[in-house]
């Protein structure tokens, strides 16, 4: 009954978002186990309680942009526009334009990207974050970075990461840029 259900939720979410879950549909089918232990990080991945929506986000495209090459950015996207980040937002953070950002983007950006990049500012930024929205605030913007890192590395681990494609804003292709330049 636990595996019918879970197949229904992932079949809807699969239309709802036009996202490829073949690999947690294989990982429900050879090893119930290990797909009931990570099901519980889906609700977790979507952690926030003090930073606004485009903060928890431009984290989330952070942590998806650093180990995905499309669709999981993607999916990223489609969840920051359904929850009302601006387009504006989102695009600047795939361009990695810290100009186009508003402050509580920036901040969130600049703090994602150090700790991605295990920068000598992540000590920085964090203390920035927690000056902006206290301790809960380096939680939000860490469990939404990292957990959004684990799913495109589970895709690649169980061999489905095989696609590469734009990533889109309301059907606008965006130059997405992984690092700096």
């Amino acid at each position: 009954m636990r595996s019918f259900i879970a197949r229904r939720s992932l079949r809807a979410f699969a239309k709802r978002y036009g996202y490829d879950v073949s690999y947690f549909e294989m990982l429900l089918n050879e090893s119930p186990a290990a797909f009931f232990k990570l099901a519980p990080l889906m609700k977790a991945a979507a952690h926030r309680e003090v930073v606004p929506v485009e903060a928890s986000f431009a984290a989330k495209i952070v942590g998806a942009l650093a180990e995905d090459c499309g669709p999981c950015t993607q999916l990223v996207v489609d969840m920051a526009l359904e929850a009302g980040m601006a387009k504006d937002q989102i695009e600047a953070v795939l361009r990695r334009d810290v100009r186009a950002m508003n402050e509580a983007t920036t901040l969130a950006f600049r703090f994602a990207d150090a700790v991605v990049r295990r920068s000598a500012n992540d000590e920085e930024f964090r203390d920035a974050v927690k000056a902006q929205w206290g301790e809960k605030g380096v939680i939000d913007l860490t469990m939404g970075l990292q957990l959004g890192r684990m799913f495109p590395m589970v895709k690649a681990g169980l061999g489905y990461a095989k696609e590469c494609r734009r990533v889109t804003v309301s059907g606008h292709n965006v130059d997405v840029v992984k690092q700096a330049a």
